[in-house]
């Protein structure tokens, strides 16, 4: 691979590391960046899959204490025992689906076109929600009961079309169901860490016939860019949707979606 790859996987993992978390999809700002670049990177899609891996390594290291507190307290501590709960139950649809529907996933919704749609859709969805929240009465994500979680989780799927935002999926779910902005986003980054790591386990194992040395070297330095840059937006994101809400996150996806379909449409 031509020196030019590993400038771009420098390139694509920051654009994750930056999206990640916010609900702009940064699959789908990853799939269009491969269109603008060329990039030809390892094969199936892997790249776009396990890069995310480098943003969740850096939620794991800045909810560190209390990944650590809720590991020593799941013995004796019932709130503990009540978050780890929520994660779990939250990711098995998208454990059951996606495994069902990886397939179909990764060969006909990875282009571009569904990307355009879909961030526009999803723009329109999060000003709609932002409008129509209701109440919030839980505070804290030990505060979700199990059908709530299981709920948001189905609301998690839906991010499996790329364009939707697996993060912007799960907080506006759990908006809609009564869940506050702060505990929403925060529920959503801890939310990332089996779905991402599951996914990116099960993508690796199903390509690892076609993928070479050359194929990691570029997953690791794309990962290691996302990491950096995933860590500038996870410090920053609970604070800017606290003051600002969603909207401007939606106008965005609905300004890029735009102009990504035009530029589809002229020069298809």
């Amino acid at each position: 691979m031509a020196l030019g790859v590993y400038g771009d996987a420098v390139l694509l993992g920051v654009v994750e590391g930056l999206t990640e978390f916010i609900p702009v999809s940064s699959t789908g700002h990853l799939l269009l960046g491969n269109v603008l670049l060329g990039f030809e990177g390892p094969p199936g899609h892997t790249f776009e899959i396990a890069v995310q891996l480098g943003a969740i390594l850096a939620i794991l290291w800045v909810y560190r204490a209390k990944l650590f507190g809720v590991a020593l307290g799941l013995a004796s501590e019932p709130a503990d025992r009540r978050f780890a709960r929520n994660v779990i139950l939250a990711f098995l649809p998208a454990l059951v689906l996606g495994f069902t529907l990886h397939g179909f996933i990764k060969g006909v919704l990875f282009n571009p076109w569904v990307v355009s749609v879909a961030l526009i859709a999803g723009g329109v969805a999060i000003l709609w929600i932002e409008r129509n929240l209701p109440q919030p009465r839980v505070h804290e994500i030990d505060q979700i009961g199990p059908l709530m979680a299981l709920k948001i989780g189905a609301c998690q799927v839906v991010a499996m079309i790329p364009g939707v935002s697996r993060s912007g999926a799960t907080i506006m779910g759990a908006l809609l169901l009564g869940v506050d902005r702060k505990t929403a986003t925060e529920f959503s980054f801890f939310l990332a860490i089996p779905t991402m790591l599951g996914a990116t386990v099960y993508d690796l194992y199903k390509n690892r016939a076609l993928l070479g040395a050359e194929d990691f070297n570029v997953i690791a330095v794309g990962f290691a860019a996302a990491f950096v840059s995933a860590l500038l937006v996870v410090r920053t994101v609970v604070g800017f949707v606290a003051r600002h809400g969603f909207a401007p996150f939606a106008w965005y996806r609905i300004a890029l979606g735009t102009v990504a379909l035009g530029l589809l449409i002229a020069y298809r």
